[in-house]
């Protein structure tokens, strides 16, 4: 009885699995540059810091502000491409579909605590303990959603991409099979 042989391939696809994960320090420079756009518009138009209600933002904070909710949502397109492609792993959604319940009205609530319990629940079956929290995926999302309408947009983009490096995080422990003894 000796210990049991370890596939070297199987290690090979764990490691490409890890590098397809999505790159969330583009999302940190979307945010970055959003504060940037913050900063020229308010220092072209003063009157930005004084206006009451909505206000139709200024294109140097609108266009990295949006390009960075688009590759957000590109982050969570990829991480269930990932997810879709582990070897005896069976998600039970859909990259598209990850996507796009994003729109639907009133459901969205739910949706951004939904999906990441499902990646949550790879996490902690793939470790063999609550290792990772759905739940707070979905705070810190709807967290960066009431920022972003209410303190700030550059503030709000950055916790949306810390949330996404929470769950890059994990998942990258559960793919490599790496979890802390400790926790």
């Amino acid at each position: 009885m000796g210990a049991p042989a370890i596939d070297p391939s199987a290690k090979e696809g764990r490691s490409e699995l890890v590098e397809q994960l999505p790159k969330v320090w583009v999302g940190y420079l979307l945010a970055l540059a959003t504060f940037a756009g913050e900063a020229i518009a308010v220092s072209r138009h003063p009157e930005l810091m004084k206006a009451k209600g909505l206000v139709v933002p200024p294109l140097e904070i609108y266009l990295p502000a949006f390009v960075g909710l688009v590759y957000w949502l590109v982050c969570v397109h990829r991480y269930h491409v990932v997810l879709s492609k582990v070897p005896g792993w069976k998600h039970p959604i859909t990259p598209n579909k990850a996507v796009w319940f994003h729109f639907i009205p009133f459901f969205n609530f739910y949706w951004v605590f939904r999906w990441p319990g499902a990646i949550a629940d790879f996490v902690n079956q793939r470790l063999g303990r609550t290792y990772m929290k759905g739940w707070v995926v979905g705070v810190g999302f709807l967290a960066s959603a009431l920022c972003r309408l209410l303190v700030d947009t550059a503030v709000g983009l950055g916790i949306l991409f810390f949330t996404c490096s929470y769950i890059s995080a994990h998942l990258k422990t559960a793919l490599e099979g790496t979890a802390p003894q400790g926790q």
